[in-house]
């Protein structure tokens, strides 16, 4: 097993939020494989993982695109960028199966009732088609962001509000993941399953917000327990869940058989993952502050704690200057390394994204669709809210975080160039 305890791994991972509205919808298409020009770079972008000392790479299949009708999957774009990566540069591939987004032929999206025995049906033809070139199988990527962007605040398709619609879309993507599992295990007993999801820490001032932030950090964590069996009659949230909307039934039935996950995948980003709760003007609101590695390491330890599985930081950077870049891969890298010497099981360290990438408002006309406001004692602050006219070209929207910097030309072409950042992480990688 590549992501095994006696190994630590230095991996990378290149954005793919692939996210395709409706007809007639006034989203655009989020697609940033194709925002970031990777589509027509991939080999560059995948050879540069290798030279950089990465030994694994996290990479979208991107299932809107690949699957066009149901049952129908058009393999031919993974076939070649699979083999080149697995076969050529010799890097181990964790597939991401799904990252927000769904084929447009699912009317409902992650709401639809089709959409569990979808996303098994195309998970287990991945498996039995990659196996033994791809066996590392990420089912679905951070359910608590997509629940959050899908159910509770309808900034994507179904496009849900309010904590029933959060609900709808947490039970069925915790039963797509259950049948994901059970599918890929079938057709590859050998699969390693990296469950990967956002970690979350929340904080109050507030005594009047001790409740509500209390609420927050336990659904922070409802995801993985309903997924892993572990919502009994006695767990805090199993009224809330039905007082929401959550059928007794489906939730007695996510009792039975849970699914065997292999390796937790923990996303922590220190100037966006620390949320502190107050309320301004009568609403409530969450504010980021910064944590560094302090953040990161309380991250890791509570997931081991809560969860008992092997952990992996499966993504991580920091929206910054180069030289701020940079000290995040040095310190981030060695603050895991020194939790592993102290007994924790964490089998690698994912800087994530590989490139710059295109924020999230681009696809909803510059409107910060994110659910936080920034910390104004000095966080970085995201394109969203930096343009007031948005120009044409990505080049407003770029969000500096990669290892490697993008510079769009005059007629559109996104140059790449290394940063400072990827410096530090090769030589942590040793390469």
């Amino acid at each position: 097993m590549y992501l095994n305890h006696d190994d630590f791994r230095l991996l990378v991972g290149i954005e793919d939020t692939c996210v395709y509205p409706p007809a007639g919808s006034a989203m655009a298409r989020l697609d940033e494989h194709a925002l970031t020009g990777h589509d027509r770079n991939w080999r560059e972008d995948m050879a540069a993982a290798a030279r950089f000392g990465a030994s694994g790479l996290r990479y979208g299949v991107s299932w809107p695109r690949i699957s066009p009708a149901p049952g129908v999957h058009d393999w031919s774009e993974l076939d070649e960028r699979l083999e080149f990566a697995t076969r050529e540069l010799g890097l181990t591939v964790i597939a991401d199966l799904v990252h927000y987004g769904t084929p447009t032929w699912l009317d409902g999206a992650f709401a639809d009732p089709r959409y569990p025995s979808a996303i098994a049906e195309f998970a287990s033809a991945f498996a039995a088609r990659y196996r033994g070139m791809v066996d590392h199988i990420t089912p679905l990527n951070e359910p608590l962001t997509t629940a959050s962007f899908c159910g509770l605040r309808g900034v994507w398709p179904p496009a849900l509000t309010g904590w029933p619609g959060w609900v709808t879309v947490t039970m069925s993507i915790v039963d797509g993941i259950r049948r994901t599992v059970a599918g890929v295990r079938s057709v590859n007993p050998d699969a390693v399953i990296v469950h990967v999801e956002a970690a979350t820490l929340y904080e109050t001032q507030d005594d009047t917000l001790a409740e509500h932030t209390g609420l927050l950090a336990g659904i922070g964590y409802l995801p993985t327990e309903l997924l892993l069996g572990r919502v009994f009659a006695d767990h805090p949230l199993r009224a809330w869940l039905i007082s929401h909307g959550a059928p007794v039934a489906a939730l007695d039935g996510f009792l039975a058989d849970p699914p065997t996950l292999d390796v937790l995948g923990v996303n922590y980003y220190p100037d966006l993952t620390p949320r502190v709760i107050e309320r301004v003007d009568g609403q409530i609101r969450q504010v980021t502050a910064n944590r560094w590695t302090a953040g990161l390491e309380e991250a890791l330890r509570t997931a081991a704690e809560r969860f008992g599985l092997p952990l992996t930081v499966t993504e991580t950077s920091i929206e910054g200057d180069e030289s701020t870049r940079r000290r995040w891969a040095e310190e981030s890298i060695a603050a895991v390394r020194r939790l592993r010497a102290d007994g924790l099981d964490i089998r690698g360290y994912t800087w994530w994204p590989l490139l710059d990438f295109v924020d999230w408002s681009y696809a909803s006309g510059g409107r910060n669709v994110e659910e936080f406001v920034l910390d104004p004692t000095g966080a970085a602050t995201p394109a969203a809210e930096m343009y007031a006219d948005v120009a044409d070209g990505v080049t407003p929207f770029l969000r500096r975080m990669g290892l490697i910097g993008l510079t769009e030309d005059a007629d559109g072409n996104l140059l790449r160039s290394d940063t400072e950042a990827a410096a530090a992480y090769t030589k942590e990688a040793g390469a």
